[in-house]
């Protein structure tokens, strides 16, 4: 164990004069200002003779107060209508998540590793990455629950595991392996970095910044909570005499907040779930997610796909102005294609490049050609593209503001489908049904009337000329999002 003395920097004299944070005596909490992304850090120096820690050290960035309080005063409904300083709530999130990243990090100076499956545990770990967790009461955004408070079941578990004293006779391992039983038990599961960070990833539970047992209908609440904060947002979302610029920093993370939970949902298609099992230890070993929750993320992932879902509605758009002298763009503003100007057709363009770069992920579209050869029951690549193109490409909508957006998100499916059709690192199977999907496009473009249907097929025509040559046109990057509370671990 590590030394009893803790030291939350800046320190005050000890015993023995004033505490240095490399003092190995000392376990240390140290606030670092920032006024850009950066890391906290919990880390721990052990003794390399026998593995003991002896001292923990917590570096703890200033800007996830400043990342959070965005958010929440991003989703509030006209906080500052009334008052300037009517920020109680906004900072109570902000804070309840340092709470919560300081606990995080002290569990790693004590040797804890990730847990990304426990948000699907009733929020088992403070080991996992949290987002917000908000709901909906009559009508309006409540930020009460937003992050947990205390450690969770997991932690009480790895505590136990790790630090447990049994009484002398005791047969070690087994008792060991009662606590770990006990835990499967209960329902609780680990899962970390390596099945949970991957793009491609395969594991229906193991998420970063995800919420709820179904990722699928937390994506749904996530979207719906988004949609009314999108429909309250106003210039009352900031203060009296910031530049009217500011607003268009506040919208970026509600704009892209249902980000991370559209992650998890596309990592259940062509999912699995599995443990990290033992010979004998009765655990789960490997199972392919069963075709209705794979159809169910499906649908709730295609509606973020809908210009009806991500368009940002007209009303809103006179709120975001030219930029402001002195209030340049920066790596978490929007990014565009139509100079000094708000682009309204690059928002959704960029949201919608972030949800098919997962779905259309070349490690997931071979994992459906196999699940779907293993089970013929199952989805396979062939569905998801049909649905994809039905709901998208095929979709006419008449009104001409978001029959533009729907064309740009149209365009980024056109794209990643003929990654699929010229990717040198897929099984050829996936090659040959999304080539097939690129000639069944350009038969439908064929029958339809349209300037863009034209240009479609063009690019079609003009991928199989040069088709060796072909790299997917980068969408406008989407602002950066990680870390919002994120943590490394050394």
């Amino acid at each position: 164990m590590a030394p009893q003395n803790l030291c939350v920097l800046p320190c005050s004299k000890g015993v023995d004069g004033d505490a240095d944070p490399l003092d190995v005596r000392y376990n240390v909490i140290q606030w670092v200002h920032r006024s850009t992304r950066g890391w906290s850090y919990g880390s721990s120096i052990t003794d390399p003779r026998t593995g003991e820690i002896i001292k923990g050290h917590v570096s703890l960035g200033s800007l996830r107060i400043r990342q959070d309080f965005l958010i929440a005063q991003a989703l509030s409904n006209s906080p500052f209508k009334d008052n300037d300083d009517n920020y109680d709530e906004l900072l109570e999130l902000a804070l309840a998540r340092i709470r919560q990243l300081s606990a995080h990090e002290i569990g790693h100076t004590l040797g804890f590793t990730h847990n990304f499956a426990a948000s699907t545990n009733s929020r088992a770990s403070v080991m996992d990455y949290p987002h917000p967790q908000l709901k909906i009461v009559n009508g309006e955004i409540d930020f009460s629950e937003a992050y947990d408070t205390g450690i969770g079941e997991w932690d009480k578990t790895t505590v136990a595991y790790s630090y447990a004293e049994f009484e002398k006779g005791t047969d070690e391992k087994q008792a060991l392996n009662k606590i770990l039983s006990e835990a499967s038990g209960k329902g609780l599961r680990f899962m970390s970095d390596k099945d949970a960070r991957p793009l491609g990833g395969a594991h229906a539970l193991a998420h970063l910044w995800d919420n709820g047992k179904s990722a699928s209908e937390e994506l749904e609440n996530v979207l719906k909570i988004r949609a009314i904060a999108i429909e309250n947002f106003s210039i009352e979302n900031i203060r009296k005499n910031e530049p009217n610029t500011i607003l268009e920093d506040v919208f970026a993370p509600l704009y892209f907040f249902h980000r991370y939970q559209t992650e998890a949902v596309s990592k259940m298609i062509g999912g699995l779930d599995y443990n990290y099992a033992l010979k004998g230890d009765g655990q789960k070993t490997v199972e392919t997610l069963e075709r209705d929750k794979q159809v169910k993320a499906l649908q709730i992932l295609l509606k973020t796909l809908d210009a009806n879902v991500i368009a940002i509605p007209e009303a809103k758009l006179s709120l975001f102005p030219p930029r402001a002298l002195g209030y340049p763009r920066t790596r978490e503003s929007f990014k565009g294609r139509a100079g000094i100007s708000f682009d309204v057709l690059s928002a959704p363009e960029t949201a919608s490049d972030m949800t098919l770069g997962l779905l259309l992920h070349p490690e997931r579209a071979s994992r459906l050609i196999q699940q779907k050869s293993l089970d013929t029951r199952q989805i396979g690549l062939q569905y998801v593209l049909n649905e994809l193109v039905e709901n998208t490409i095929e979709k006419d909508l008449k009104d001409p503001y978001l029959h533009e957006v729907q064309k740009s998100v149209n365009y980024r499916v056109l794209y990643h489908i003929m990654n699929l059709a010229a990717h040198k690192e897929v099984h050829p199977q996936v090659n040959a049904i999304a080539n097939n999907q690129l000639r069944s496009i350009k038969l439908y473009l064929k029958n339809t009337d349209d300037l863009d249907a034209r240009e479609m097929i063009r690019r079609v025509d003009y991928f199989y000329k040069e088709f060796k040559e072909f790299k997917v046109i980068k969408s406008p990057k989407i602002p950066d999002g990680s870390p919002i509370g994120m943590d490394c671990m050394n």
